[in-house]
């Protein structure tokens, strides 16, 4: 069994989301589409067409019902398969409205869950 290491429960989410590369230097690389696969308060696991390695810098708009939201992530997850990259992204700059929207969204899909 693989060691846990998420601080957040990660509900399973199907979300699209629009990401945009930002080299080490901050500038702005490639733009492209993914679908979350979980979301949590502190990131999310989302599936791309593109390989984005560890430790890339994404900014990710997410569509969370009725409400966009946009966010700074890492990448400290990356598998490759069939094509398509799992990544596993850890949020480390969020506006407030925006992490307002985030929580109000996983309290609701997890209270959706539990009945």
């Amino acid at each position: 069994m693989e060691n846990e290491r998420r601080t957040f429960i990660r509900p399973e989410s199907l979300n699209l989301l629009d990401y945009l590369v930002i080299d080490s230097q901050g500038r702005q690389g490639s733009y492209s589409m993914a679908r979350t696969l979980n979301v949590s308060e502190g990131g999310i696991l989302m599936e791309t067409h593109q390989h984005l390695p560890q430790g890339q810098q994404v900014m990710i708009t997410l569509g969370l019902e009725d409400d966009l939201i946009n966010v700074m992530g890492k990448i400290v997850y990356s598998k490759q398969s069939a094509g398509r990259t799992k990544s596993g992204v850890e949020f480390f700059q969020i506006a407030e409205k925006d992490k307002e929207v985030l929580e109000k969204y996983i309290k609701a899909f997890n209270n959706y869950f539990q009945k």
